[in-house]
This record gives structure tokens, C-alpha cells and sequence, in this order.
């Protein structure tokens, strides 16, 4: 810790030690140091908080030693040691030393140790010193509370704890007697080895000696990264049991050669920068150039130390800055005291990180392009992991990461793939990525021989195939390359011929890779290339498009299985309108093969509509496709044929094939639809039956004779028959009697047929019903109904023709009947008709006599349909039922046959015979209520009652047998009729009749029930109960059972009464009565009589055992009663009392009015109070707070409110709320109105105080206080009720009311109190815009204005008439008030500065130094990009003439940039031209800030505005000729052409040589006067200012000379820099004039060059060391190799 600066020492240190302690520390003296407590806690404070972590005291310890001076021959070392020995007698239970071999600590180093911020090491970072913090070393004092030190013959140490003589710790030193001693720490040290010269001995606090044991543990090799001088690095444990060590042991060591160090595995770059602007604040500038380094990791792998990331960032060392960056940053940033990081706001530190992009952009550029053709492909896109991809964890260095992207992208920097041998690299923005797939897909190609060097001619670069991977994902997304564009696959494809180049496998993999990504391809072009293969039907292979194979009709196929291939493909040139065409079989079987082919086939399927067809499918789209092409439709069954016949179509298909493919019938005709098949008519049996076919439109086709004959298809041959037997099978064409005929008629039956025919045609029927198939409707009904059966009376249709087995058809014809009966003729049939006994039933004919009797019986209902029977018809028909009753023989079929017919004539009409009654007694008393359809007896005559069994059996009704279902049936309704007797019979018809629910609705309706008020319906009829009867008798009419009418009989139907709807029951009755209530509520028609009444019964039937409960509810429910306020209920009805006086004034209340109109129930009412209360109403008024509540009225008028109103209204809403759990509906609104009366008038409950003096200082008339001199006392005892109403009973919660009447003051006394309350209540106004500040003025009182126009204070008294500053004004104490409640500003900000300008601009010409310098001191210190906006629009700007500040337009003011030109136009006495700065030394306010300020907003520098004149004449010269090797020199041109082959430059060799050879030609002319150059400026006025200088030399490009001025004797060092300035400037000129850029650069290396001379030695040194520092261009350099 030596340094170059050290005060002599004193005679020895523990002299100096001694001399410290008394001095300094006043140890001693006897006497206290004033400042001890001061400066002790001082140095607690730093020590304490300046640092977060236990790691500091490490790094500065490194520091130091990094910092510290060693011997020449010494390797500099840093070793720590931790020990369990408690060498210092301190009792700690762990010690660590650091040993270090530096030159050893000097007094001076001592005197800064003992201090606060008093570093050796200041002023001397360009000796390379790293640490600038003066408290560094004090921070050991965090693990350690008596750190010792032992160098160069001290031995001291320090204690935490204040000295008891002077009450100061951390600083005074105390020398070490005799613990440790020297050979204590050789002991541990080893004493084989030279102790170092510096020893530090720090005892463990025990709480930290885990985290310090933790800390040297993780010591990792990038510490020596970027340290100049310590070569060695250790840490060790010395623990008295082995087994305890914890510390693990670590050995770091660096060559000595900084730029070959190889064991850090990295590559660093560094860049040097020039520090024109350093940007670092006076006192810290220290150095004069950036030096940026950055390190990459080898490999480009992140920095880590096992799962944690390493540090970023280093200034020397590292920093705990984890930036997330692959790659290191090192360079002489500014940290923070802790060290942990670095200072952002710092200009120096913003300056380097700007630089960060540049340098690491060189670098990688470098790196990628310097290798390109000598390193393979492959190992490029690994270096592209250097680049910052992922976000920093520290968000302030973003725009470094953000920065270098930028410039990476718009550098040609990406690796393309070329099949070509050149490499190309084109900018991230021109490069595409590819799917994996098809880098697979090319890469195949490539290999097969496939020609891929158009790739590039696709319209889009591709990346590189090596980098295109999914490991290079983020650096890809980082470098914003997008995918190709899915069109360029289809160019790529269609371009490189692949799909025609490539073998059936790849071909394949072409086809997944589209159909994989087919939501890409879609809308692409890849819909128009010919991409798909197939055959044609001349065998050659084709290519369709995917838009050709899914728009047109035409498809393409594939074979299930390859069994099908060549079959199919064979087949289908049989059948040209199939419109199929197949895949080549080579490609349909690699597709068998291919993994993923279900993806394949189900993308060529739903986008290609591709078939993949099985025999079956196939056949099904050729069935299909068949037109009338004959050969075709015949070919189509020979191919079923054979495909049958070689198993390659499975039966089930091949059936439901034969039943969709068409057929050529006996026309020559291609049928498609058909119901059955016909054989050939040729050898059928179908002809002779039929004749032709007579179901030709029902789809029975006759095949034609063409399927029977043989053929030659598809190379397949089938005999003569083989194709109709085939279809006999599977098609289904038949023959009599196997032909399943329609639905339809065929006309032979009409006629007779012959024997053989009849028998054929019940074989045919036979052969149907044996094989389970139903007769037709219409076949069967033709073969019934046709008339070719031989009967005896003729040829008869089968179904009314009979063959009988037995003699009853002899006995039916001498029977009484008028029927001819066709009976079949068994001979003429051979006698063998019994043999198709069952065949013919199925047609219709009949065997047995029931079924004669049945046809006898339609032939008589036949009869009576075309003309009624007759009377003659009727007894014939009688007599033939008692003659077959004798003859044994059943009559039923017979009768049942003729009992249905309405053939019987009754009163009613003609009906069945079920449906008429033979008259007599026992229907008299029906026939009155009903209408019965009685025999005519006058039409049959008497003689019809003889035959009563014979009616009977046909269903006619004899005698009345409890028949009251018929009575219900044909009731009829008079009143006229209903006797009492009428009134029974309907009662048992009710009683006896199961269900009659019709019927009993029905009489519900009628009026047939006689009550004592006439006929009524037994809905509205009451039979009464005496125990009830009292209710009947509250309404008058009431219609009861006449029992008068009826008997006692009536009583013994009450159930049938009841289902009639009669009310007998209670219950019944008394809904009934209530209904009449509710009726008459609701018409309104219940009289003062009726009420009175209902009141009494009420009264009568409240004990009662039957409570009519119903009717109560009622009474309770209903608006019965007459109100104030309109018919109301009684629960919202109120009996008026003299207590309900009060609150008339204030609420609607409904009182039940007891007056006497034509509503009022008069004084009587108060006589049913109890029975009124029961019911509901409020006869108290401690009941009725909820009517008051609800019906509140307040008067437009709250003067006629009184006392007693308000208190007794507070009354009953304290009552209501002490039950109700809220206020009702409306009851806010109905209160918010001005009634309550306050100091500030009437006013809403809302806006009202309960004023308590006790709870604040304010007054009553400060704010809307209810005024208790009106109200009395007693409403503070109303709290709870006030508070129901919005009045605010808490004083301290009023601030919002009071604030409201704020502005209603003027006296400032008075408002002053209203803020400290407001202040005391910490009011906070919802808007802060509104006037809320009182500024008072002696003319008018005062003025109300928003806090926006005020400040508190106006230091600067600078805006007296542009803010209200109310310090002015107010007490300090409410300043804080303003400030914290109302957001006034402490102090005028930059927008009021701003406007403050502009108002001088407008008002002022002079501008009071004092005002003018206040101005600026704020503008510089509180600088911003916000301040520059408002500024910049400022026209004048500040000069200073004759001592005076006058405001000047800005376009005529200028910066001072350039000593020459100032000086130049500063002698112009008429003008003054450049800006005037304010006298300071804050850093602030100094020249290059202000400089920068008045840049921004729009002043020029005057180098900048200045025109150069650069008219020249040699009138006025005489010039001669010089040796121009005086002047062009060899040097100079190595200067130029080394800076013209900068790359970044770009410039061809030829075009350098081409600009150099001008020099080479140029004619030197020396004359011995000046040469005088001119310059102006152009003023906003108009006017242009000029002045003149004289230059040494210039360049006549053009003529190719250069005139200088010559020098006589040894020129001054003024005279030599004048000249090479000019002489620089003059050439890089001439030189560069297409390139003004790049002059400045130039002209500082040739005015080096000049200055040396340009001697070669120099020369070449300068292009070393010089070229490469022009500002902000940078030069690259391996320093480290990996």
C-alpha cells in the first residue's frame, strides 16, 4: 500500500503511531477533541450501510493489493488464511489473516488508514489504480471488530467500540505490544517460507464467520481476468482437527503475459476510445481515454460458476452485477461505495456503455467474416451464442443489449446456404429460415445428384443449414429471422425439378412435407405445381396439380391393396367415363412402405381428393360413370364376373354392386333403375302365364338376349350362359312361378284361364307364401277379383265364390233368402281344387256356412246402402233368424254382418239396431230430460213387438234395466221439465253411472238446482249448517236449497250435490263469502252497513270453535278501509288520536276516515278498536314511526316547521331504526331537501354538522352547524336519528362540509382557522383545480384561486407577478397544509421558468445580472429532456454588452466553440455575437454544461455557422518555386494511405494510389506574406458580418499547388503548431472532400505527423498507437486466445 507521495516519517513508527494518537485523537492531552462523537459516528455510518453484503471487505482487500506497489523481483500474491487459533487473545474462535508481499505500508498510507476518506490513491488512476473509495479498508470492520496490521515495523490495531480516551472507534490506532507477536504468525504462516511484508489479522465475529468461510470458498479464477499485477491467488484452513476444515483449499495463478493468458478460456477485445468529452465530473476525471475490453467465454458457453451466473461486469474486479450476457464487460467504470455496482447516473460510466455496442460489434464482425473461408460452415453459428440474447437482469442495461442488436442487424452478418463454393452473408432481415423437414428433403437431393445451385434464386436467402437449428432458436428469434415464405416452397420444388429428379422414397418424403404443413401451403402456389403422379390409359406417367386434382371431375386412385393394382389399372381402360386414373404402381407400392403413410393418404384425400379404392370402391364409381354405352354397362357384368370368380370382391359387396349397376333390357335400352329382373323371354314360363311383361313401368326389366351370350373383356373370357346363370344368382332374375311380382294387376286374370294356367298361377301363389313374401295388395286383388274361376253360376272372381265340403249350401237354398250363393264347379277342375285349399284362401274364396251367412248378410247391407230395407226386408230378416234358431244352425255371423248397418228406422231417425229402445213405463220419466231414439212402431207396425227376442239378439234395448249412461247420453236441458223427480233421476243417473265427469261439468253450468231466490247453479247454491249460519247473513241474497220444493229426499244425495259443486262444507261456505267480499272491495260497492256488520261478525265468530280464517285474512289484506290517502288495508291504516298532531305539518298519514260521507264509517268505527287493531291497524302513535318514515313531505317552505315537528319527526325515526335493519325505499330522497335549520341557513341533513366545542377549535359559523339555540339541547340526545338522516354527528368528520362552505369566507383570521382544521382532519379536496386558496389584497379584500397558481416560497423572488407565493401570507405552520393536502409546489418548476422567459422576451429588453444568473443556476441543475422541449422554443437568448444583460434573437448568438473565430469576431465593436454565461462553480453551471444546454435549444456554435470564403487570387503575391520533399514527405503519405485502408472505409487499392498521386504532382510556391482567408456569418436581419484571418499555406487542388508562407530562422513552437494545424486541415481537405466525415480524423494524425517532423521512426510508431484512437472508431486486437 505504498505510494509515490508519503510525508517524511517520523524517527520510528511506533513514534508515528504515538504522534497520530495525541494529535489527532487528543490521547493524552487532557483534553476532549469537540468533533470525537462526530467523526466516531461518521465512520459507523459508512462502515455499516455503504455496504449490503459480508463479500466487500474481500474485494477490497483484492483492490488494495492490486493497487499496491511491489518489488521488481517478486510475483505479486494474495493469500488468505483462516485458523481456529485465537492468535490475537481476542477470544474469537476464528482469525483470518491476509498475507501480501507488496512493498509495505509507509506513514503516509498510515495517516490515510486513520482517516475518513483520505485515500493515497487519488489523482493517480492513470498510474493504474483501481480503488478511489477513502473508506475501503474500514469495511473489514463488518466481520471483525479489532482488525490488526503488521508491515514495515507496524504493528497496530483498531477497535469498533469507541476508545475510552478519546469516545472515537474504527480509526485510532493502538499499537500490538505482544499479541500477536511476529513468530506467533510465522508459526501459522510455515516457517520453511519469507513472511510478506503486509500482514492483516482480522479476529471473526462469530455470526459472520460462516458467510466469511462461505465467501473465500467461491473465489473463482475470472478475479485475475483483468488485474495487471497479482499473479497468485490462495486461500487455506489451519484447523487443529482436519475433519472441521470447511474452507475449501483454491490456488488461482495468471501468467505473466497479459495478453497470452490461456487458462481463462477466453477471447478478449479492446477498445480504445478517446476522451474528448469524458462526461466524469472534475473532481473524479482522473484519466484521459476509455479503455473497453470484453471476454468471451470459450466456446460461447454462459459465465457460471456451477449453477450460478458469474458476474458481468468488472471494473478491474468483479462487480455483483449479473448481466445475463455471454460475454464479460471490463473497463474503468465508476462504482458505488459498496462495490457492488456500478454508478448508472454517472456521465463517465453511460459514456462507456454507449461505446459497448461498437466494440463488440468490430469484434464479431471480426470474428465470423476473418475465418469465413478457411473455417468450415459448421463451426459459424456457434460464435452467434456471444450475442446478448436474453434480457439483462438489470433493466439499465438494456439499451447496451438493445444497442448491439440494432447494429447486428443491419450488419450483413448471417451465414446463407450455398450449394456454390463462395460463402455468402447477408443482413438478418434478407435470410429465411426452413422447416427441418425440408433441410432433410434437400440434403437427400443434394446427395442423389439433384442440381440445388438456384437456391438463391427463389426470391429469398436462405440460412445456413448449420445454423438453421433448433439450438440457435433464441439467437434467431434475437436476430428477428423469420421463416421463409410459404410460397418459396413451391418454387423451390417446381424450380429444382424435385418431384421429377428424385427416387419414389424422397418423392414420398416431397409429399409428407407438404401435406404435414398443408395449413401453410393452402392459399400458396404449391397448389399449381405439378406435384402428383399418375398413369393415363396409354400407360405413360403424368403429373397433375393439386388445384387439377381437387376442381375437375376426374380423380385419382390408389389400390387398397397391391393385390389390386394391375388388376384395376387393366379394368379401367374398359371403362372410359369412370374418369379414374391410377398412381404408378411403383409409387402406390414405396407408399405401402412409407411411415407415414395414413398422413399421406388422408392429405391426398381430403386435399387431392385422391381415392384409395378397394375392387368394390372402384366398381362403385364405375357403376356410377356408366352412360348408355352398351359394351360398357355388358363389360361392367363381366367384370363382377370374373372379380367374383378370383375372390377379389367379397359376396356382401358383390350383391349390393349387382343391385346399383345398370342393366340393357329386351329393347336394347340401358336401364339403371329397376325393382326386379326378368329373364330373357325366350324358354321362360313367365310368357305363357302373362304373354308380355305387363310390369314394365312398376321396373320389372327383361334382360337382353346379351346375357346369355359369350364375351372377351379386360383379357378375361366368359362362356355362352355363364353370365346369366352368374346373374340369376346375384342379380336376381327370375322366372314364373319365382318372380315376386308388385304391386300392380296383370290383365289375363280378367278372363277365364285355362286348367294348366290356374294351376300355374296357384304354384306361383304357393311358391310366394312358402317362401315368406306378401301378397301385393294390387296383384292379389286382381287375382281375387278377376273373374277366371268356373263357379255354378259362371266364371266368378275367387273372392265371392265358395267350395263347401258339406250339405248346408243345399239347406240355404230352401231357406227364407233372397241370395244367390256361387259355389266352384270341382269337376271342371278335376276334383284336385282341395289340394290348394290354402292357396285359395289366400285369394278370397270361402268354405264354411258362417262365412255364407256373412255374405248373405252384406248382400243385405249392400241392399240397404243403395235403398233403406223395407218394411218387408226387415220381417224377412226377422223370420230367416228364428228359422235358422230352429234349425239349429247359429244366426251370429248373420247378424253380425247386419247389426253395424243403420238400417233400422227409430223417432230419431234411422240407426243400428244396438242404438234404439222399444218404448215403455219405465222410460217416461227419461224421456222428459232426454231425447231416446225409440222403434217406430207406426212405421213397422204393432206386429214388430212379437219378434222382442229377435231385436234383442240384434242389439235393440227392451225395457229401461237401469240404463242411465243412455240418459246421461242423450240428455237435454229445460227448466220447464225439471221436476222433482227429473232432479232425483239426474242425482241417481250421478250416483249410479261410474264415470259421468262430462256430464256433472255440464250441470255445474245449469241452473237446475231451485234455491229460495229461484233456479241457480250448485256452484253458486248453499246448503246450510245452523252452527255457520251467521255468515250467510252478513250480505244479503245469498241463494240456499229450497227444501220446500224438494223434501227431505234431497238430503240423502249430498255427495252427488257435492260433485255437482253445491256448498255444504264450512270451508266451502266461507271462501264463498269471502269471494263476495273481495267482489265488493274490488267494485267498490261495500257500504257503512255491510262494514259495520262484517266488523260485528268478526267480532261474534273471533271465539268461535270454526274461525273463518280465510275471510279474516281477507279483511286483513284487502283496501276495504277509507283513508286520508285512499282505500287502504288495514295494516297501512292508522285510527287518528290527538298524538298524531305534531307531525301533520311534515308526512302524508292515512287515517281512517270517520266522517260521515259517502266513504266515512262515521264515530262508530272508534267503537271496533280492538277488533280494528287485530286486524292490523296503528291505533298508537309508537307504532306508526314507519308511516311517518314513509310518507315524509317536506314543505316547499322549512320556516313553518317547528320544534316540536322536527324532535317528534327524530322521535319516530329513532324508533323505526331501532327494529328496522334499513331505511325503506325513497327515504333519502324524500329528506333531501333544506329543512334543518344551521349558522349557515337551512340546509339538506347531508350538508349539516352537530356542532360539539369540544371536540375542535373551529366556531359555530365556520361551517353548516345545526343551530341548537332553535332546536334546544335536546337534539344532541338524537344522535343516532340524525345520523339515519346524513347529519354528520362527528365534527372531526365534517372536514368535507366545511371545506365546501370555504369559499362562502373572506377574512382571513377566519379562514386561516378553517385550514388548520381542514389540516388537522387531513382533508384531501377530491378536485385540487378549484379555487381553493384565499389571497388576500389590500384593495378588494381578496381573491379565491386554485393551488396551480401558487408556490410556497420564491427564493429568487423572480415571479412576484406570475405566482401567488403564500409564504407571503400565511403562518409557516400551514405552509404544509398547502403543500402535502392542496399539491402546491414548494417552488416554481421548469414550465413556469419557461413561461417566465418567454414573458421577458415579450416585456424586457435589460435583465438584472442577479435575476438572469438565478435563471440559468436553475435551468443547468434541473436539466432535462422535458426542460430542452419547453426551451427550445425560446427566440432570444442572453448576451452580455458593456456589463449589461440584453436578450438578443437567438439566430444572432452564438456558442463560443472555436478560440479562433471568437476571437475574430469578439474585436467587433458594433455587435455582440456570443451567449453570456453566468459566473459559478457548481459543475452545473459550467461552460461545456451551459455550452450543451444552449446547443440543445437551438444556439449555434460559431464554428458551425461561419462561412468559410474561400476565394483566392495571386494578384497580390509573389510566389517561388520550392522543393515540394520539404514539404510532401515520405511519412506523410504512409499516415494517408494507412488511414485510407481502414476497411471501414471500403476503398478499392487503386482509388487509394489514385488520391495519394495528387500530392505526388503537386508544385510547392512559397511566398513571404501571409495568405488571408475570410469568414461570415449571415445575421436574422439579413446582414452579413465579415472578418479575416491569416493562414500559413493553401491547397489549389485543381492546379495541383500549394502556396505556403514561408518562415524565416527556427519557427516559435507557436509558429510549428500553427502550421501543422492549417497544413493538416489543408490536406485532409483536399483529400477527403467527398468524405467530410472522415477529415476531422485525418487532420489530427497528419498534425501529429507534422509536429514530429513525419520522421519515420515516429511515423510508424503513431500508426501503432495513434490511428486507432479516433474518436469513437475502433480497432481490434486479440489480446487474449483461447
Amino acid at each position: 500500500m505504498s505510494s509515490s507521495s508519503a510525508m517524511p516519517p517520523p524517527a520510528s513508527p511506533r513514534e508515528h503511531v504515538e504522534r497520530i494518537r495525541r494529535e489527532r485523537y487528543y490521547i493524552g492531552r487532557g483534553e476532549q477533541n469537540p468533533l470525537a462523537e462526530d467523526v466516531h459516528h461518521s465512520v459507523n455510518y459508512l462502515s455499516q450501510e455503504l455496504y449490503s453484503k459480508d463479500v466487500h471487505f474481500l474485494m477490497e482487500l483484492v483492490q488494495n493489493a492490486e493497487d499496491n506497489e511491489y518489488p521488481s523481483e517478486v510475483a505479486p500474491s494474495l493469500e488468505f488464511l483462516i485458523t481456529s487459533k485465537d492468535i490475537t487473545g481476542c477470544g474469537a474462535s476464528s482469525t483470518l489473516l491476509i498475507f501480501n508481499n507488496e512493498r509495505g505500508f509507509s506513514a503516509t498510507n498510515i495517516e490515510s488508514i486513520c482517516r475518513v476518506g483520505k485515500s493515497t490513491k487519488k489523482g493517480n488512476r492513470h498510474q493504474g489504480y483501481i480503488g478511489e473509495k477513502g473508506i475501503g479498508f474500514k469495511s473489514v470492520f463488518l466481520i471483525s471488530s479489532q482488525p490488526h496490521i503488521f508491515s514495515n515495523g507496524y504493528q497496530i490495531k483498531f477497535n469498533e467500540k469507541p476508545c475510552a480516551e478519546c469516545n472515537i472507534g474504527y480509526i485510532v490506532p493502538q499499537w500490538v505490544e505482544s499479541t500477536p507477536s511476529l513468530s506467533d504468525i510465522e508459526a501459522l504462516y510455515g516457517c520453511s517460507k519469507v513472511l510478506p511484508t503486509t500482514i492483516i489479522i482480522l479476529p471473526l465475529k462469530s455470526e459472520k464467520i460462516d458467510a466469511v468461510k462461505r465467501q473465500l470458498s467461491s473465489m473463482h479464477p475470472e478475479m485475475l481476468l483483468f488485474l495487471t499485477k497479482i499473479r497468485k491467488l490462495s486461500v487455506r484452513e489451519d484447523n487443529s482437527d482436519p475433519s472441521n476444515t470447511t474452507v475449501r483449499e483454491i490456488s488461482i495463478s495468471s501468467e505473466k503475459n497479459y495478453q497470452a493468458r490461456k487458462n481463462m478460456h477466453a477471447e478478449s477485445y479492446t477498445l480504445h476510445l478517446s476522451a474528448e468529452e469524458t462526461g466524469k465530473d472534475e473532481a473524479e476525471c482522473e484519466i484521459d481515454e476509455w479503455v473497453i475490453t470484453l471476454a468471451f467465454p470459450h466456446g460461447g458457453a454462459h459465465l457460471s460458476r456451477g449453477k450460478q451466473l458469474s458476474p458481468g461486469i468488472y471494473a478491474f474486479l468483479p462487480t455483483e452485477m449479473v448481466t445475463s450476457f455471454p460475454f464479460i464487460i471490463q473497463a474503468d467504470f465508476l462504482l458505488a461505495s459498496s462495490r457492488e455496482a456500478i454508478l448508472f447516473d454517472s456521465p463517465w460510466n453511460k459514456g462507456i456503455l454507449e461505446c459497448v455496442p461498437s466494440a463488440f460489434m468490430d469484434a464479431f464482425v471480426t470474428l465470423i467474416k476473418s475465418g469465413a473461408d478457411a473455417s468450415p460452415s459448421m463451426s459459424l453459428p456457434s460464435m452467434f451464442n456471444f450475442l446478448p440474447v436474453n434480457s439483462s437482469q438489470i433493466p439499465l442495461l438494456e439499451p447496451v443489449r438493445s444497442g448491439i442488436k440494432d447494429k447486428v442487424l443491419a450488419e450483413a452478418i448471417v451465414p446463407c446456404q450455398s450449394y456454390a463454393s463462395p460463402k455468402i452473408f447477408c443482413k438478418p432481415s434478407e435470410v429465411a429460415r426452413l422447416k427441418p423437414a425440408f433441410w432433410t428433403i434437400l440434403d437427400k437431393a443434394w446427395k442423389l445428384g439433384v442440381d440445388l445451385k438456384n437456391l438463391l434464386t427463389h426470391g429469398t436467402y436462405i440460412l445456413s443449414s448449420h445454423f438453421d437449428n433448433s439450438i440457435y432458436d433464441s439467437v434467431l428469434n434475437f436476430l428477428e429471422v423469420e421463416n421463409v415464405d410459404h410460397e418459396w416452397y413451391a418454387k423451390c420444388i417446381e424450380g429444382s425439378n424435385l418431384v421429377k429428379e428424385v427416387h419414389e422414397q424422397l418423392y414420398l418424403e416431397i409429399i409428407y412435407f407438404v401435406a404435414d404443413n398443408w395449413q401453410n401451403f393452402s392459399g400458396t402456389n404449391m397448389m399449381s405445381i405439378p406435384l402428383l403422379k399418375y398413369v393415363d390409359r396409354g400407360g405413360v406417367l403424368s403429373f397433375w396439380s393439386i388445384s387439377r386434382a381437387s376442381q375437375w371431375n376426374d380423380r385419382l386412385c390408389i389400390a387398397s391393396e397391391n393385390k389390386y393394382i394391375s388388376w384395376l389399372i387393366s379394368w379401367n381402360r374398359e371403362f372410359l367415363s369412370s374418369n379414374r386414373f391410377f398412381l404408378p404402381p411403383s409409387t402406390q407400392t414405396a407408399l405401402e412402405d412409407l411411415s407415414e403413410k395414413i398422413t399421406v393418404k388422408n392429405w391426398l384425400k381430403n386435399h387431392a381428393r385422391v381415392e384409395v379404392v378397394s375392387v368394390y370402391s372402384y366398381a362403385s364409381s364405375v357403376v356410377d360413370s356408366l352412360g348408355s354405352d352398351q359394351r360398357a354397362v355388358i363389360a361392367f357384368a363381366h367384370f363382377l364376373y370374373h372379380s367374383s370368380k378370383t375372390l377379389h370382391i367379397e359376396s356382401y359387396y358383390l350383391s349390393e354392386l349387382c343391385r346399383t349397376m345398370p342393366v340393357i333390357d329386351s329393347y336394347g335400352y340401358v336401364v339403371k333403375k329397376r325393382n326386379r329382373i326378368i329373364v330373357p323371354a325366350k324358354g321362360s314360363k313367365w310368357v305363357g302365364l302373362m304373354g308380355t311383361n305387363p310390369w314394365r313401368n312398376e321396373g320389372y326389366i327383361e334382360l337382353s338376349a346379351d346375357y346369355k351370350s359369350a364375351g372377351h373383356f379386360a383379357g378375361n373370357y366368359t362362356s355362352e350362359d355363364q353370365l346369366l346363370e352368374f346373374l340369376k344368382t346375384n342379380l336376381q332374375a327370375s322366372d314364373v312361378p319365382f318372380i315376386h311380382p308388385p304391386d300392380a294387376r296383370f290383365p289375363t286374370v280378367s278372363s277365364p284361364l285355362t286348367v294348366e294356367n290356374a294351376f300355374l298361377l296357384l304354384e306361383w301363389i304357393r311358391n310366394l307364401k312358402s317362401n315368406g313374401v306378401r301378397l301385393p295388395e294390387l296383384f292379389l286383388t286382381c287375382v281375387k277379383e278377376g273373374s277366371w274361376l268356373k263357379t255354378s253360376a259362371g266364371y266368378k272372381s275367387p273372392n265371392i265364390s265358395f267350395l263347401s265340403s258339406s250339405n248346408w249350401g243345399s239347406l240355404l237354398q230352401t231357406g227364407p233368402s233372397f241370395v244367390d250363393i256361387p259355389m266352384i264347379d270341382q269337376q271342371h277342375y278335376q276334383n284336385k281344387l282341395h289340394m290348394y285349399k290354402e292357396e285359395l284362401k289366400a285369394i278370397g274364396v270361402r268354405f264354411e256356412f258362417q262365412e255364407a251367412s256373412a255374405y248373405i248378410g252384406s248382400r243385405l247391407m249392400s241392399i240397404a246402402a243403395g235403398n233403406s230395407l223395407t218394411r218387408e226386408n226387415v220381417y224377412t230378416l226377422l223370420r230367416l233368424i228364428r228359422f235358422l234358431r230352429e234349425k239349429f244352425l247359429s244366426p251370429s255371423e248373420l247378424i253380425k254382418s247386419v247389426k253395424e248397418g243403420r238400417w233400422m228406422k227409430s223417432t230419431l231417425g234411422y240407426r243400428r239396431p244396438a242404438d234404439c229402445i222399444i218404448y215403455d213405463s219405465d222410460w217416461a220419466v227419461a224421456s222428459c230430460i232426454s231425447n231416446q231414439p225409440f222403434v217406430d212402431v207406426l212405421s213397422y207396425g204393432a206386429a214388430i213387438l212379437e219378434y222382442k227376442p229377435e231385436l234383442e239378439l240384434l242389439g235393440v234395448i227392451v225395457g229401461f234395466k237401469d240404463n242411465y249412461q243412455l240418459v246421461i247420453d242423450n240428455f237435454k236441458f229445460s227448466s220447464d221439465d225439471i221436476t222433482s223427480e227429473a232432479t232425483v233421476l239426474i242425482l241417481k243417473c250421478i250416483r249410479y253411472v261410474g264415470s259421468c265427469d262430462d256430464f256433472v261439468r255440464k250441470l255445474k253450468d245449469l241452473k237446475w238446482l231451485k234455491t229460495i231466490v229461484g233456479f241457480h247453479a250448485p256452484n253458486m247454491s248453499f246448503l246450510v249448517d245452523p252452527e255457520w249460519e251467521c255468515l250467510l247473513k252478513v250480505f244479503n241474497g245469498v241463494p240456499v236449497i229450497d227444501y220446500g220444493f224438494y223434501g227431505s229426499v234431497i238430503s240423502s244425495y249430498k255427495e252427488e250435490l257435492k260433485k255437482t259443486g253445491l256448498i255444504t262444507r264450512f270451508d266451502e261456505a266461507l271462501k264463498a263469502i269471502t269471494h263476495i267480499f273481495k267482489q265488493k272491495v274490488l267494485n267498490s260497492s261495500l257500504e257503512k252497513a255491510d262494514l259495520l256488520a262484517l266488523l260485528g261478525s268478526y267480532r261474534q265468530l273471533a271465539t268461535h270453535d270454526l274461525i273463518p280464517v280465510e275471510l279474516f285474512n281477507a279483511m286483513r289484506t284487502e283496501k276495504w278501509l277509507h283513508t286520508s290517502l285512499g282505500f287502504r288495508s288495514p295494516s297501512d291504516a292508522i285510527l287518528f288520536d290527538d298524538a298524531w298532531e305534531p307531525l301533520s305539518p311534515i308526512a302524508n298519514l292515512p287515517f281512517i276516515d270517520d266522517g260521515d260521507s259517502c266513504y266515512g264509517l262515521g264515530m262508530e268505527i272508534h267503537g271496533y278498536k280492538d277488533e280494528l287493531k287485530k286486524l292490523g291497524v296503528t291505533v298508537e302513535l309508537k307504532q306508526g314511526a314507519r308511516f311517518v318514515i314513509t310518507g315524509i313531505s317536506i314543505p316547499s317552505d322549512p320556516s313553518k316547521l317547528s320544534k316540536a315537528t322536527i324532535l317528534s319527526l327524530l322521535g319516530c325515526i329513532k324508533s323505526y331504526f331501532t327494529l328496522a335493519a334499513g331505511p325503506p325505499k325513497g327515504f333519502q330522497e324524500n329528506l333531501c331537501k333544506k329543512w334543518l335549520k344551521t349558522s349557515m341557513g337551512y340546509q339538506c341533513p347531508n350538508d349539516c354538522i352537530l356542532f360539539d366545542p369540544t371536540q375542535s377549535s373551529i366556531c359555530m359559523e365556520d361551517g353548516p352547524f345545526i343551530d341548537e339555540a332553535f332546536y334546544g339541547s335536546e337534539i344532541a340526545s338524537l344522535k343516532d336519528a340524525l345520523t339515519r338522516i346524513g347529519v354528520t354527528v362527528d365534527i372531526k368528520h365534517g372536514k368535507d362540509l366545511v371545506a365546501r362552505h370555504l369559499r362562502s369566507h373572506n377574512d382571513r383570521i377566519t379562514i386561516s382557522r378553517i385550514y388548520s382544521y381542514l389540516m388537522e382532519s387531513n382533508w384531501v379536496p377530491e378536485n385540487k383545480n378549484s379555487n381553493w386558496i384565499w389571497i388576500p389584497n389590500e384593495m378588494d379584500g381578496g381573491e379565491w384561486v386554485t393551488p396551480r397558481s401558487c408556490v410556497l416560497h420564491d427564493r429568487n423572488n423572480l415571479f412576484g407577478l406570475q405566482l401567488h407565493v403564500l409564504d407571503k401570507y400565511y403562518d409557516k405552520k400551514l405552509l404544509d397544509f398547502f403543500l402535502y393536502h392542496l399539491d402546491v409546489r414548494n417552488g416554481p418548476g421548469s414550465k413556469d421558468y419557461c413561461r417566465l422567459w418567454v414573458t421577458w422576451e415579450k416585456s424586457v429588453q435589460e435583465i438584472a445580472v442577479s435575476d438572469c444568473s438565478a435563471f440559468w443556476k436553475f435551468i443547468a441543475t434541473n436539466w432535462s429532456k422535458n426542460t430542452q422541449k419547453l426551451l427550445s422554443g425560446c427566440v432570444k437568448v442572453p448576451v452580455c454588452t458593456d456589463g449589461k444583460i440584453i436578450l438578443s434573437m437567438k439566430e444572432d448568438v452564438f456558442i463560443p466553440d472555436d478560440l479562433l473565430l471568437t476571437d475574430l469576431f469578439s474585436k467587433l465593436a458594433q455587435h455582440s455575437f456570443f451567449i453570456w454565461y453566468p459566473a459559478s462553480i457548481l459543475p452545473s453551471m459550467s461552460r461545456a454544461s451551459l455550452n450543451c444546454i444552449y446547443d440543445s435549444i437551438g444556439v449555434q456554435r460559431i464554428s458551425k455557422a461561419v462561412t468559410k470564403n474561400d476565394a483566392f487570387t495571386l494578384d497580390n503575391y509573389h510566389f517561388r518555386t520550392t522543393d515540394p520533399s520539404k514539404v510532401i514527405k515520405v511519412g506523410l503519405l504512409k499516415i494517408i494511405l494507412s488511414f485510407l485502408a481502414d476497411p471501414a472505409l471500403d476503398i478499392p487499392a487503386e482509388e487509394r494510389h489514385r488520391m495519394v498521386s495528387c500530392l505526388l504532382n503537386v508544385t510547392v510556391q512559397e511566398s513571404d506574406e501571409p495568405i488571408t482567408v475570410g469568414y461570415s456569418v449571415r445575421l436574422s436581419s439579413g446582414e452579413v458580418v465579415d472578418v479575416k484571418s491569416s493562414r500559413m499555406l493553401r491547397w489549389e487542388r485543381e492546379d495541383s499547388k500549394l502556396y505556403m508562407q514561408s518562415s524565416d530562422g527556427e519557427p516559435s513552437f507557436k509558429e510549428k503548431i500553427e502550421f501543422a494545424t492549417y497544413f493538416a486541415e489543408e490536406i485532409s481537405q483536399g483529400l477527403l472532400f467527398e468524405m467530410a466525415d472522415q477529415i476531422p480524423s485525418l487532420t489530427e494524425l497528419i498534425k501529429f505527423g507534422s509536429l514530429l517532423d513525419f520522421e519515420d521512426a515516429a511515423v510508424g510508431f503513431l500508426l501503432k498507437s495513434k490511428i486507432f484512437r479516433c474518436f469513437l472508431k475502433t480497432s481490434i486486437s486479440l489480446s487474449l486466445q483461447c
